[in-house]
């Protein structure tokens, strides 16, 4: 007579087998995939940007001229007093970067003279080469 083993799982063995190839799997994928994730993030934030534009356009064309760098991108979502035409909202909600921070914005522009800047810092919230900007966008 043949006698069938009792318990049909898993040995300790067996999970911790599992277990490490996953791990030397994962060590070999993850690397190649985080910067793709970073400069996805960027791609976001282009995207972003795009539609602000597209709303802060739409405010000139009502009140021939852009926010005021106090006013902010505030402007596109509730009326400021200057606005004399303000046919908004022109945006539905606070625009955020994907590192969950408002867009920052200038007007009149340091970097594109006679329009307006706007940029995220990236991910470490600093200046630096990896913030994205609307004046980098436009080479």
């Amino acid at each position: 007579m043949i006698m069938k083993r009792q318990n049909a799982g898993f040995t300790l063995i067996e999970l911790m087998v599992v277990v490490i190839i996953i791990a030397a799997l994962a060590g070999m994928v993850l690397p190649r995939l985080l910067p793709r994730a970073e400069e996805a993030k960027k791609d976001i934030a282009r995207g972003g940007m795009a539609g602000i534009t597209t709303a802060l356009k739409l405010y000139k064309l009502d009140n021939d001229r852009y926010p005021s760098t106090e006013e902010g991108l505030d402007a596109l979502m509730t009326k400021p007093a200057s606005a004399r035409n303000w046919k908004g909202p022109y945006l539905e909600n606070k625009p955020f970067d994907p590192w969950k921070r408002k867009y920052e914005y200038k007007y009149p522009g340091q970097r594109n003279a006679g329009e307006f800047d706007i940029w995220s810092k990236g991910s470490d919230e600093a200046s630096a080469e990896d913030d994205v900007t609307n004046w980098e966008q436009q080479k």
